[in-house]
């Protein structure tokens, strides 16, 4: 199975999601600032990193441009509780592979960890 990085600034949301994905198999890596996560990814293999947009103290988008300086092949899905066009555009733009509103349900985080970790 694959390992996923998962980076939200609310600790009650990742344990949420990695607690599901591991159910699936994956082994997952917890974070809640970005910094320890984007050290994370420099040192160690990651195949997907699911961001938040709202962080600590940087936005998501600009997390997700540093993943792809240090790690391009890794794949992304952006979470956000306030979609705009503009956001959108933007995490498309900079690679993310798919792009979700909170709250995300089990089953839509789901369908979207498996289709983008099929992705060629």
């Amino acid at each position: 199975m694959a390992r996923i990085l998962i980076l939200d600034d609310v600790s009650d949301a990742v344990r949420l999601m990695a607690r599901l994905l591991k159910e699936n198999g994956h082994t997952v890596f917890p974070f809640t600032d970005e910094e320890p996560a984007l050290d994370f990814i420099a040192q160690n293999p990651v195949d997907l990193a699911i961001l938040d947009i709202k962080l600590k103290k940087m936005s998501g988008i600009d997390v997700l441009a540093r993943i792809k300086q240090i790690a391009p092949a890794i794949r992304t899905l952006v979470l956000t509780g306030y979609p705009t066009v503009e956001t959108a555009r933007e995490s498309i733009r900079l690679g993310a592979g798919e792009f979700c509103v909170k709250p995300i349900d089990n089953a839509e985080l789901e369908e979207k960890v498996s289709r983008l970790l099929a992705a060629d």
